[in-house]
């Protein structure tokens, strides 16, 4: 499907309408350079116009990459963005404290900058009734089933792949990498995950054509 901003928002607050003043959490699945980042802000942003941005947030799942000393003591380095350089059951923990909690609760993020998680970089306010989060692997099963089970909905976004490799490429260059390094860890990184990554679209609610 290629449905508009608007029709995602309005499928989000139909389900918000039928949670009957619940929290409701949908996630965005899809593979490196999809667009998932893109797509969770801009939808944010019109659900933040109908509803008021104090009724909606936006946490990534990327603020539960394993830092660096992590993965240098876990041998992981070179295979950073990998589903077992995640802490999933800590991303599917903070989860289910974002349905029971009360108060407000401190999400990470993630730097891009330094390529480091930041802990208690993303507040959610009590009042959110809407959160967007985004990730590789969300549709992947095993722990991260785990998360799935506390989400209303999983989409899974997908862009042409010229289109996905480009951005995926400038992106890299962008924070750091040389284009050799960059293509190189495309091709013996970023592809291999996004092959496990597509082989889970069929669990989506939803997929969202991007163009």
């Amino acid at each position: 499907m290629r449905p508009t901003l608007d029709e995602l928002a309005a499928r989000v607050l139909k389900l918000a309408a039928g949670r009957m003043g619940d929290r409701v959490i949908v996630g965005i699945a899809g593979v490196p350079g999809a667009g998932k980042s893109t797509l969770a802000e801009k939808l944010t942003l019109v659900l933040a116009d109908r509803i008021g941005a104090e009724q909606v947030a936006h946490v990534p799942m990327d603020g539960f990459h394993l830092a660096d000393v992590s993965l240098d003591r876990l041998g992981l380095r070179d295979r950073k963005g990998a589903p077992e350089t995640f802490d999933a059951l800590g991303y599917a923990a903070l989860l289910q404290r974002l349905r029971d909690s009360g108060g407000v609760v401190y999400a990470p993020g993630f730097e891009r900058t330094i390529e480091q998680p930041i802990a208690g970089a993303i507040p959610v306010a009590p009042g959110a009734r809407v959160v967007v989060t985004e990730g590789n692997y969300l549709l992947l099963g095993g722990d991260w089933d785990k998360a799935k089970e506390q989400l209303d909905e999983v989409w899974f976004c997908r862009t042409p792949e010229d289109l996905r490799l480009e951005r995926l490429l400038a992106r890299h260059v962008r924070f750091g990498k040389t284009p050799e390094f960059a293509a190189q860890w495309i091709e013996q990184t970023d592809q291999p995950n996004a092959a496990l990554i597509e082989a889970s679209s069929h669990r989506a609610d939803l997929v969202v054509e991007m163009d």
